[in-house]
């Protein structure tokens, strides 16, 4: 499949695969919650994950007859996408969970827009437009709102790690944000979404093992692996995937903000999570910030 419009442009295509990313990334993180409290250890559930969504793309593009080799010019969008927005990203938010709740995780690492603004000027020398950066500043305060840094007990040893895991996270997926957009592949980025996962399966294995033991897989960590490594990982990362070569690169990372929103509001509405008044507000000016940004402006399209 390939982009819904033009770069800058901001596609009904672009807008769809923004949204399912948004809803089923975002939801990944109150299952993930699931597999975690039932026992399961979190960077060899990150290595499932990848695993069992690779697996599922490759016996899809099999049944589709669409099953190739990458070719050279797919070679940077392949890595960036494997290496920082799977491999990285599992690596660090996964290791995060040790140190920083589940619900500030959802919401730190997907801080994308804290680096694609600064990387959109210095690498693609893209214009970002004023209402665009309203809506940058608009998401970020939501982040603040959310994470509510105030509450941090700074003291605790492991605080400062674990939100430098997070920001790290963040920080690895826009890197392949900017990456597929500067080198853009010549295949789909349906077609190499299996060699994606299979990267970063083989990166993440040794730090899995390295990390310690599989922990305790109860039925419910099974079903939730299965949710996330057949629907939720594979469909989710190539909507991410695709959003992020069809969008402008502002308004793809804004919209990703949306995604940690979603996690907490269904982790409340699922888990029994408590939504406060910081949890209210925050996610209310991520999703005003994703408006701003998609928002046609004068003149222009939708």
């Amino acid at each position: 499949m390939t982009c819904g419009g033009r770069a800058g442009e901001i596609s009904p295509a672009g807008i769809a695969q923004l949204a399912g990313a948004v809803v089923l990334l975002g939801g990944a993180w109150p299952v993930t919650k699931v597999a975690i409290n039932a026992g399961a250890a979190p960077l060899w559930f990150g290595l499932g994950r990848a695993a069992l969504s690779g697996l599922a793309a490759f016996v899809l593009l099999g049944a589709l007859g669409r099953l190739r080799w990458p070719l050279r010019a797919d070679l940077p969008a392949l890595l960036a996408v494997g290496v920082l927005q799977i491999a990285g990203f599992f690596a660090l938010a996964h290791a995060a969970i040790a140190y920083v709740p589940a619900g500030r995780t959802a919401i730190l690492s997907n801080t994308t827009t804290i680096f694609v603004v600064p990387l959109s000027l210095l690498v693609l020398h893209e214009t970002i437009p004023p209402r665009r950066w309203l809506a940058t500043l608009i998401g970020l305060a939501g982040i603040i709102v959310l994470v509510g840094p105030w509450a941090f007990d700074w003291h605790h040893a492991g605080v400062l790690a674990g939100n430098l895991f997070l920001l790290g996270a963040a920080g690895s997926w826009s890197l392949a944000i900017i990456a597929v957009r500067r080198y853009p592949p010549q295949s789909s980025m349906f077609a190499l979404l299996p060699w994606c996962f299979a990267i970063a399966s083989a990166l993440l294995l040794p730090l899995a093992m390295a990390h310690g033991g599989v922990g305790r897989w109860t039925s419910a960590g099974l079903a939730a692996l299965g949710f996330i490594g057949l629907i939720g990982g594979p469909i989710g990362t190539w909507c991410v995937m695709q959003a992020a070569m069809t969008l402008p690169s502002v308004v793809a990372s804004v919209g990703f903000l949306a995604t940690p929103a979603v996690g907490l509001l269904l982790s409340a509405a699922f888990l029994g999570e408590k939504l406060d008044a910081d949890l209210a507000s925050g996610a209310a000016l991520i999703l005003g910030g994703v408006l701003v940004a998609v928002w046609p402006g004068r003149g222009g399209r939708r």
